[in-house]
C-alpha cells in the first residue's frame, strides 16, 4: 500500500481488509525501507551491532544529566520565574563531553570487587548509541513527577501530616505504572512501521547530524553546518523576545488601533481573545504549547487548525455573544473560576476548618462559573474521549487484530519494516515478564500506599483498580493517535469527573485517582516514544529498558528529596501573602493544582455538570464525540479513491482546543502557519531540501531558544533584573479580559 502524493501517512485500512498493513507483499520500496516517506528520508537503514552501548561514559554522563535536570526541574518549579531545561540541551552538551572522555580517559579495565566483572574506562570512540542512551537518561530527568503536586498540596495547603514513605511510594509508583502499559502494547505502538511517532524524527535527525559524516554539496552546507548556523541565529535572536522586546511574542494589531474598545480587543487579542489579525515574531510562541509543527504531519496540522477555527471562531463567539452560561459576566479567555457576580471564586467560603465541603457556605455564596472558552474546552474534552474510542475501533481494529492475535499464530516473522527486522535480527527483545513483573510489584506498592497509613491518600483499593483499568484501556487508543499525529488526547478531565461522582468530598482521593489513571497513561506514552527512538537508532532493547528504569528511579528520587527539602526548610513557601516582599517561592503550579483539587474533589462535578450546576448540557458532548467519526468512516468506505476522507481525524479536530487555556489563540495561529508552510508548501515544492534540512531546522530553533532561555534566567531573571517599558507589557490588550455584562464591575474595565 503506497503513500499518496502529498507524503502524508496512508489512510488506515478498514477492519475487514483481508490484507494486513504489516504483512509482506507490499511494494518493493516499502519492503526495503519504511512505508512512511518522512521516516525513509530521516532514519538510517543501517546498523552496527558492534558499537559501544552501556559504557562507563554512558553511566557517568547519563546519570549526571538525569540528576541535574531532575533537580533543576523541580527546584525552579516552586519559583515564580520557572526554568525548564529539556533533553535537547543535554543532547547537545553531552556530545563534546563524551568525545572529551573518549580522547582523555585511559584505556584500562577496572574490576568490580567481589565479582568476575570488569569494565573499560575508554572502550573506544564515543558512539552514537552511547549518545542516545545518555539522552534517554536526561529525558527521565526532564520529565516532572506529577504526584509531587499532591505532596505539596497536603503539606502546604491542607497542612495535614503526610508520611514521607507514603509520599515516596506515591511518587515512584505513579511513574512506573506506565512501564506496564507500555510493555503490553509495544508490539502495536513500537514494532509497527505505521506507528512512527513523528516528533522523534527531530531527535533522529539531530543524532545523525552530529555523528554521521555528510558530504558538502558545492555551494551549499552540510547538515551540521546548517544546524550550527540556525542554532546561532535562534540563540542570538531569542534575547529580543525573551528579554528586550517581549511584546513581539504576540503583536495584536487591533489592540494597537482600537485602544479603548473592549469588542475590538476581544476580537483582536492573541493572548486573551480570538487573535484575529495577530501574529508573532518569536519561535517560542510557535512551539510553547503545541510542540514543534515541523515534526507534525500535514494532515494532523490541518485537522487541528480546522478544529481550532470551528471552535474558536464559530462556536465560542456564538456562545459568548448569545450570553450562554452568562458568559458576558466573565472574561472571554481565562483559567480562573468565578462566582455569580463576575468576581474570582472565593474557595475559602465553601470550605470548613477541616478542609471539607461546607454546604451552607456554598448555598449562601454562589455556584461555580468558568469563562466560556474554559467551559467549552471541558465539553470538547468530553467529546474527544468518546471520539477516540470510536475512531480507533473503526479505523484501527483490523490492524490491532493483525498485530496482537494473528501475529502470535499465522504471521510470525512476517511483520514490520526494515527497522523492525534489523532489531529482531541483531538484538533480543525484552521478555514480556519483565514488564508484567514490574507492573505486579508497582500495583502492590500502590495498594500499600492507598490502604496503609490510615488511608492518608483517601483513595480506596477499588479506586486504585478503577484508575488502572482506565489507564490500561486508553493507552492503546490514545497511543495510536499520538504515534501518528503527535497529538495526545488527555484523560485528566474525565478521571477527575469519574472519581468526583463516585467518591465526592475527598480532594486527595480525587487527585490520587487522576494521577494513577491519567499520569500513568501519559508516562506510558513517554516510554513508548523513547522506545521508538531506540527502535530507529537500533539500541538493544534490554539496554533501553535498563536505562529507562534506572533513570526513572533516580530522577523521581531526586525530585522527591528536593521537594521534601524545600517544603520543610522554607518558611511559608507557596503562601505569597506570608512571604517576604520579593520572595520567589510562590509555587504557581502547585497553587493551580490545589485549587483544582478543591473544585473537583470538594465542590465536585455533581455541582457543575448536573442540574445542580451551571453546565449540565456539556454532557451531550460525550454523545457528539461518539458519533462524530462515523460519517467520515462511512464516506471513506464509499469513496476509497478520495484518500483525504480517511485523513479526517475527529479526535484531533474535536480536541483541537484541549490546550486552551493555558494555550492562546496566537499559539495556534503561529503553529498552524509555520506547520502548513513547511509541511505542505516546502514539502511539496522543495522536497529534497525538506528531507535534508527540515527536521534539523526544527531541532536547531528549539535548541537555540532553550540555551538562551537558560542564559537569560541565570544572568537576568534570577537576579530580578528587568526592563520596564512599552515593549515589555504583553500584547497591549488589557480590555480583552473585561466582562461585558451590565452591572459587573472589575477594576480597570469600563462599566456597561
Amino acid at each position: 500500500m503506497a503513500e499518496d502524493n502529498n507524503g502524508d501517512p496512508p489512510p488506515v485500512q478498514p477492519p475487514d481488509q483481508k490484507k494486513s498493513l504489516e504483512v509482506t507483499g507490499v511494494e518493493e520500496e516499502e519492503e526495503n525501507d519504511s512505508p512512511i516517506e518522512q521516516v525513509r528520508m530521516t532514519v538510517s537503514t543501517k546498523d552496527d551491532p558492534t558499537q559501544s552501548v552501556l559504557t562507563f561514559r554512558t553511566w557517568t554522563l547519563g546519570l549526571a544529566a538525569c540528576i541535574i535536570l531532575a533537580f533543576v526541574d523541580v527546584f525552579f518549579s516552586f519559583r515564580n520565574n520557572q526554568l525548564w531545561v529539556d533533553q535537547v540541551a543535554a543532547q547537545i552538551v553531552t556530545l563534546p563531553l563524551g568525545k572529551l572522555m573518549a580522547a582523555t580517559l585511559p584505556n584500562k579495565n577496572i574490576g568490580i570487587p567481589g565479582t568476575k566483572w570488569s569494565f573499560s574506562l575508554n572502550p573506544g570512540p564515543f558512539s552514537l548509541k552511547e549518545h542516545v542512551l545518555i539522552t534517554i537518561f536526561a529525558t527521565c530527568g526532564a520529565n516532572g513527577v506529577y504526584a509531587l503536586h499532591i505532596v505539596s498540596s497536603v503539606k502546604v495547603f491542607y497542612k495535614r501530616p503526610f508520611n514521607p514513605l507514603v509520599a515516596f511510594i506515591l511518587s515512584q509508583t505513579t511513574m512506573f505504572l506506565g512501564y506496564g502499559w507500555a510493555g503490553m502494547w509495544r508490539k502495536v505502538l513500537v514494532d509497527s512501521p505505521y506507528m512512527w511517532w513523528p516528533e522523534n524524527l527531530l531527535q533522529v535527525s539531530l543524532y545523525r547530524t552530529f555523528h554521521e559524516k555528510d558530504r558538502r554539496p558545492k555551494g551549499a552546507q552540510t547538515r551540521l553546518q546548517f544546524f550550527l548556523a540556525m542554532f546561532i541565529i535562534s540563540f542570538a535572536y531569542y534575547i529580543v523576545p525573551g528579554y528586550f522586546f517581549p511584546t513581539i511574542s504576540c503583536i495584536s494589531i487591533a489592540c494597537l488601533i482600537w485602544k479603548n474598545s473592549v469588542l475590538a480587543q476581544q476580537i483582536g487579542s492573541g493572548v486573551s481573545g480570538l487573535g484575529i489579525g495577530s501574529f508573532a515574531l518569536d519561535w517560542n510562541t510557535v512551539v510553547a504549547f503545541l510542540g514543534n509543527p515541523i515534526a507534525t504531519p500535514a494532515f494532523a496540522i490541518i485537522n487541528l487548525m480546522v478544529g481550532f477555527f470551528l471552535i474558536v471562531y464559530v462556536i465560542i463567539p456564538i456562545a459568548y455573544w448569545t450570553n450562554t452560561y452568562e458568559a458576558k459576566k466573565f472574561p472571554f479567555h481565562s483559567t480562573l473560576t468565578f462566582d455569580s457576580h463576575g468576581q474570582k471564586y472565593n474557595i475559602s467560603r465553601v470550605l470548613n476548618k477541616e478542609f471539607e465541603f461546607d454546604k451552607d457556605g456554598y448555598y449562601n455564596y454562589s455556584k461555580l462559573y468558568m469563562s466560556i472558552l474554559f467551559a467549552m474546552s471541558y465539553g470538547m474534552n468530553f467529546a474527544t474521549l468518546t471520539a477516540t474510542i470510536t475512531h480507533v475501533f473503526l479505523f484501527y481494529s483490523g490492524t490491532i487484530w493483525e498485530l496482537t492475535i494473528k501475529t502470535a499464530t499465522t504471521l510470525k516473522g512476517r511483520v514490520g519494516d526494515i527497522h523492525t527486522r534489523l532489531m529482531k535480527k541483531n538484538y533480543k527483545a525484552v521478555p514480556g515478564w519483565w514488564f508484567h513483573g514490574l507492573l505486579i510489584v508497582v500495583f502492590g506498592l500502590s495498594l500499600f500506599a492507598c490502604e496503609g497509613f490510615d488511608r492518608q491518600l483517601q483513595l480506596p483499593w477499588w479506586g486504585l483498580v478503577l484508575a488502572m483499568v482506565l489507564a490500561f484501556t486508553f493507552t492503546l487508543p490514545i497511543g495510536l493517535i499520538q504515534a501518528t499525529t503527535n497529538q495526545q488526547p488527555g484523560l485528566n478531565v474525565v478521571t477527575e469527573m469519574i472519581i468526583g461522582y463516585l467518591y465526592p468530598g475527598r480532594p486527595l482521593a480525587n487527585v490520587a485517582f487522576k494521577t494513577y489513571g491519567y499520569i500513568s497513561m501519559a508516562q506510558a506514552m513517554a516510554f513508548l516514544k523513547d522506545l521508538k527512538i531506540g527502535h530507529y537508532m537500533k539500541i538493544p532493547p534490554k539496554s533501553m529498558f535498563l536505562v529507562q528504569v534506572i533513570g526513572t528511579l533516580v530522577s523521581t528520587s531526586v525530585q522527591f528529596v528536593t521537594t521534601w527539602w524545600l517544603l520543610t526548610s522554607i518558611a511559608n513557601i507557596c503562601h505569597p501573602s506570608l512571604l517576604p516582599e520579593g520572595s520567589p517561592w510562590t509555587c504557581p503550579g502547585d497553587t493551580v493544582f490545589y485549587q483544582a483539587s478543591i473544585i473537583w474533589g470538594v465542590i465536585g462535578p455533581k455541582k457543575m455538570f448536573t442540574k445542580e450546576g451551571i453546565y449540565p448540557q456539556l454532557n451531550y458532548f460525550f454523545i457528539l464525540g461518539a458519533v462524530a467519526p462515523i460519517p467520515f468512516w462511512l464516506l471513506s468506505k464509499k469513496y476509497p479513491e478520495k484518500k483525504w476522507l480517511a485523513l479526517i481525524n475527529m479526535p484531533i479536530l474535536l480536541g483541537a482546543t484541549s490546550n486552551m487555556p493555558p494555550a492562546r489563540s496566537i499559539d495556534y495561529i503561529m503553529y498552524g502557519s509555520v506547520g502548513i508552510f513547511f509541511n505542505v508548501y516546502i514539502y511539496r515544492k522543495y522536497r529534497a531540501w525538506w528531507g535534508k534540512h527540515a527536521y534539523v531546522l526544527g531541532a536547531a530553533m528549539n535548541a537555540g531558544i532553550a540555551f538562551m532561555g537558560i542564559l537569560l534566567f541565570v544572568a537576568l531573571q534570577y537576579q530580578n533584573i528587568s526592563i520596564d517599558w512599552w515593549g515589555n507589557a504583553g500584547d497591549h490588550c488589557p480590555l480583552a479580559k473585561c466582562p461585558t455584562s451590565p452591572g459587573i464591575h472589575v477594576d480597570g474595565c469600563p462599566a456597561f
